[in-house]
């Protein structure tokens, strides 16, 4: 009887919560709900940022220094996030930096990656629209559930919610 329980346990794994880093103003929303989920549930945050790359490929030169400051660029605000992570729930997020666009970059993350195992999102509140990751997965398929937390919930509306 204790086998049965003992692979009961090997096998449920910690909920990995992935939250995409930006400048929007609504990421934030969506790293202190992913966070606070996280905190109370046991889980795990994975943190993606992507460096975007401009299309410019004149001189190698000026391309390996424009790749170093978009990398450069993105570390930072990983690590300004998972400051605030670790600040709110004491929990030490997972960093994930690559190249390329957001788009590609996490369909790509989630077909590596078989323990995440929610996608959190914040809406926008402009009038632009949802933002545009938003968009996208309102219209695709996503092996895992997608969470969209309103862009304009103050900190304790999510910890209520969260």
């Amino acid at each position: 009887m204790s086998g049965t329980n003992s692979t009961k346990a090997d096998s449920a794994r910690p909920r990995k919560f992935l939250v995409v880093v930006d400048k929007t103003p609504e990421c934030r929303v969506a790293i202190r709900f992913a966070t606070r989920r996280a905190q109370h549930t046991g889980g795990r945050v994975t943190m993606l940022c992507v460096a975007q790359l401009a299309d410019f490929q004149q001189w190698r030169g000026v391309e390996e220094i424009m790749r170093d400051e978009a990398y450069g660029e993105a570390e930072s605000l990983l690590h300004h996030a998972a400051k605030d992570v670790n600040d709110l729930s004491g929990i030490m997020p997972e960093l994930v930096i690559v190249y390329g666009h957001p788009k590609e970059a996490l369909i790509e993350l989630l077909k590596n990656d078989r323990d995440i195992s929610i996608l959190v999102l914040a809406s926008g509140t402009t009038k632009e629209g949802p933002g545009p990751l938003v968009s996208l997965v309102s219209g695709g398929e996503y092996p895992i559930p997608v969470t969209i937390v309103p862009g304009g919930l103050s900190d304790a509306d999510i910890d209520a919610l969260a």
